[in-house]
């Protein structure tokens, strides 16, 4: 049996792992390591620190894809209709500049419930709070080695987390990378922004009629949604919960200064754009260095192939473009490498 690590439990990693389970079901055992605390990546879903709000989606706020996509990716979104994963977004969001032919959806649950429901379709092992710190080349396998310490043998490694951090690991990576895969890899660029969740009391409600709003007079603020009227959800005695995202010149302005000193500036902007909000009871700031791709590896070939045997591979947004459907490329490209080598 073939052991695998796919690092990184966000979207494309979640999506390898199931179609990896689906293609070689008992003949691999697929691991899932992630540095943070719970799955999602950019597709997390916050829990409030008190039960009596709604939970928010602190990164990406609905999926929206295309007749060719949703096309050539029906499997997928038919999956995930028919589980109850996804539903057609209703609910009015003012500023969105549509085209006629997408497609937009939502998620009842957060939208960490799709990447939830890829890993538990996959059978992985997973594990959290496993940051990888550097990979090394052992005959016919790698030894990955952690932050906390202690180094596991795998036959197969998928690298799914942002280039800069694929960049930074130790080990061999770096110079099994060629000059062409290098300056590649230097080129992709992501946005930074700053994401802020205000969790309201059960008694609170807000004055406007939108789900959410696209803000075009605010340099500070660019985006706010209402999470559970974008969720078509009404669950009597949770409170509401508001999402803010900060615009991309903001969020490079203010990057390198702790998120605690850069959430009063937001929460100012968000009052004067919206003077009639009830007190929250609980916030969340977050920071998001790597956002969404600017610039994605040349002609988005999907994946880029380190070394064939044992097998190292990258992947993710990085290596196609930064939506669900990019994803899902992304993670059909690894699998093909990996039934290849496995």
């Amino acid at each position: 049996m073939s052991r695998v690590l796919i690092v990184g439990a966000g979207l494309t990693g979640s999506i390898c792992a199931c179609l990896l389970r689906r293609e070689l079901q008992s003949k691999v055992q697929i691991v899932v390591w992630d540095k943070s605390r719970g799955a999602g990546g950019r597709m997390s879903t916050s829990r409030p620190p008190n039960a009596s709000s709604h939970s928010a989606d602190l990164g990406a706020q609905y999926i929206t894809t295309t007749p060719a996509y949703a096309q050539s990716h029906h499997s997928f979104y038919s999956e995930l209709l028919s589980a109850g994963v996804l539903q057609p977004l209703s609910c009015q969001i003012e500023g969105l500049r549509q085209k006629d032919d997408s497609k937009n959806y939502m998620t009842p649950l957060g939208m960490g419930s799709v990447v939830k429901h890829f890993l538990s379709e996959s059978g992985a092992d997973l594990f959290f709070e496993h940051h990888v710190t550097g990979l090394y080349r052992r005959g016919a396998s790698w030894e990955v080695e952690k932050k906390a310490g202690g180094r596991e043998t795998f036959d197969a490694v998928v690298l799914t987390m942002p280039v800069p951090q694929i960049l930074q690991l130790q080990g061999d990576v770096e110079e099994l990378l060629s000059v062409h895969q290098k300056q590649q890899l230097d080129g992709v660029v992501y946005s930074s922004r700053f994401a802020v969740a205000l969790f309201f009391s059960p008694d609170d409600v807000f004055s406007f009629s939108w789900g959410a709003r696209y803000v075009s007079d605010s340099r500070c603020i660019c985006y706010i949604a209402a999470d559970s009227r974008k969720r078509n959800l009404d669950s009597p005695g949770l409170g509401p919960s508001l999402v803010i995202h900060t615009s991309v010149p903001f969020g490079l302005e203010h990057l390198e200064r702790d998120k605690e000193d850069v959430q009063p500036i937001i929460l100012e902007e968000l009052h004067r754009l919206l003077p009639d909000l009830p007190q929250p009871i609980s916030i969340k700031c977050q920071k998001w260095r790597y956002s969404q791709v600017l610039t994605s590896v040349p002609d988005c070939p999907g994946h880029m192939t380190v070394l064939d045997q044992p097998l190292l591979v990258c992947g993710g947004d990085a290596f196609c473009h930064s939506n669900f459907d990019g994803c899902v490329e992304s993670a059909l490209s690894m699998l093909s490498a990996l039934k290849a080598s496995l």
